[in-house]
């Protein structure tokens, strides 16, 4: 047997249907050929698995490197990849998964946020900074229009794709929910501006080779990025009683972080306001 990688669930983020969905939706896109690792199955076809209260899955160990998303040959490929990627994923909805909205995303995170860690002379800043960022945030989702959800990875960044052999391999489907497509493709744009759109032209040409990208999107990228800042600083706090976080994150949950936190959070406020990305 090759290596192993056994990946354990905590407890309560999702349930065991949810997971399940989570691994399908993999074996789908493996059986049409795409560079995704997904996990093993036994001998009747189950792939989550059960031991002392423990829930885990067991992948095939996956080498590589993080992709250079600089590198506009890279950025073609995994354009293809993810319009075949999508392609698929269009193709029926998640029937346990969640959808990305501002609810989850935004809103809960920073009542969480506020009701348990902030500090208290921090309360106010923060306070005022995410009304702010929440508000333009509905705003822009509430103008978008009708945006296509499809099923995605969610959570598309380089360290969540190993490069090898001059090919991209997707892995850690662990975010997987219904999303507009951008979602997967905004966090390989760096850079000024210029730059970022010099990037978005050679991933979508990749893309739409397999699967229509609708423009309307770009205007959700600042949008879905303050979402995800949000959510993650939620998702830290969420784990904190956990021992191995402080140990694995000890500069969160600082005076210190939640100072650059609202710095970061006003930048993000300030990106909202500014034009959305353009196609040539």
């Amino acid at each position: 047997m090759q290596d192993e990688v056994t990946k354990f669930y905590r407890p309560g983020r999702w349930s065991d249907e949810q997971i399940v969905e989570e691994h399908r939706f993999c074996f789908e896109l493996a059986e049409h050929e795409l560079p995704v690792v997904a996990p093993w199955t036994n001998a009747a076809g189950e792939s989550l698995f059960h031991h002392d209260g423990f829930r885990f899955a067991l992948y095939p160990r996956q080498g590589g490197h993080a992709p250079e998303f600089d590198n506009l040959d890279n950025l073609l490929i995994l354009g293809r990849m993810l319009g075949r990627i999508h392609l698929i994923g269009a193709v029926q909805p998640f029937a346990s998964r969640p959808t990305l909205d501002s609810r989850s995303f935004g809103h809960a995170s920073v009542e969480l946020i506020r009701e348990r860690f902030i500090p208290e002379e921090y309360r106010a800043s923060y306070t005022a900074v995410t009304d702010q960022l929440l508000e333009a945030v509905d705003g822009v989702l509430a103008e978008a229009g009708p945006i296509r959800y499809l099923r995605s990875h969610g959570d598309c960044h380089s360290g969540n794709i190993l490069w090898r052999d001059n090919a991209p391999h997707f892995v850690d489907f662990d975010d997987a929910r219904m999303a507009p497509a951008v979602q997967d493709l905004w966090m390989m744009l760096s850079g000024d501006r210029q730059r970022r759109i010099a990037q978005l032209e050679v991933l979508l040409e990749g893309y739409n080779e397999f699967f229509d990208f609708n423009p309307a999107e770009l205007r959700l990228v600042e949008a879905l990025r303050a979402l995800r800042m949000l959510h993650y600083s939620a998702w830290l706090a969420n784990r904190w009683e956990d021992p191995i976080f402080p140990a694995t994150f000890p500069w969160f949950n600082t005076v210190r972080y939640w100072g650059e936190h609202i710095l970061d959070l006003r930048e993000q406020l300030a990106a909202l306001g500014e034009p959305p990305l353009e196609l040539g």
